[in-house]
């Protein structure tokens, strides 16, 4: 971390704090900021950046840590579908903070629906640290994809919400400890 890369070729990413689609061109040179919830947090001549894992080969990156989400989603497998759903929303983070939305109190509902079909929707309310943040929608985007990616799952619907306003007494204890609050 902290070490300057180039990228090896061009890459789609995510502005931030906009939440605008970008490409950075072969050649960049961007430094890894965060390495968290399956993506890259760089920061580039022209700000800071969101790539997606599926595009750390223009890093350079090994992706090691893909066998360790591996195994952390094979522990998963057998757990109850709700305590899955739950660990999915652990694995997105807000690129600027390095806490899931879980932990940072940003979730405030999880509703699982079971159909008649046996398949099962899930309803999830969760809020951001500040109402402007153009990186909500991705965030939101990131929660219901993963939450897709689960077995059984017929729908997902991640909504955004401002009440109650979010407050850093909502971060969980792990997350301050995290953070360095305690």
């Amino acid at each position: 971390m902290n070490q300057e890369i180039i990228l090896e070729r061009e890459v789609e990413a995510i502005q931030i704090p906009s939440g605008d689609a970008i490409t950075l061109p072969v050649g960049t040179p961007v430094v890894v900021t965060q390495t968290l919830g399956g993506s890259y947090t760089v920061a580039t001549q022209a700000g800071l950046a969101r790539i997606s894992s599926k595009d750390s080969d223009a890093l350079g990156i090994d992706e090691a840590e893909a066998q360790a989400k591996k195994e952390y989603e094979n522990k998963l497998k057998d757990a109850p579908l709700e305590d899955q759903v739950w660990g999915q929303l652990k694995e997105v983070y807000d690129p600027e903070i390095p806490v899931d939305i879980v932990n940072l109190g940003l979730v405030y509902d999880c509703v699982l629906t079971e159909k008649e079909n046996g398949k099962t929707d899930v309803n999830v309310k969760m809020t951001l640290t500040a109402p402007g943040c153009g990186m909500g929608p991705v965030i939101a985007a990131d929660a219901q994809a993963r939450i897709m990616s689960l077995d059984g799952i017929e729908d997902a619907q991640v909504d955004l919400v401002w009440d109650p306003v979010w407050n850093q007494d909502m971060i969980t204890e792990e997350g301050k400890m995290k953070l360095g609050m305690i």
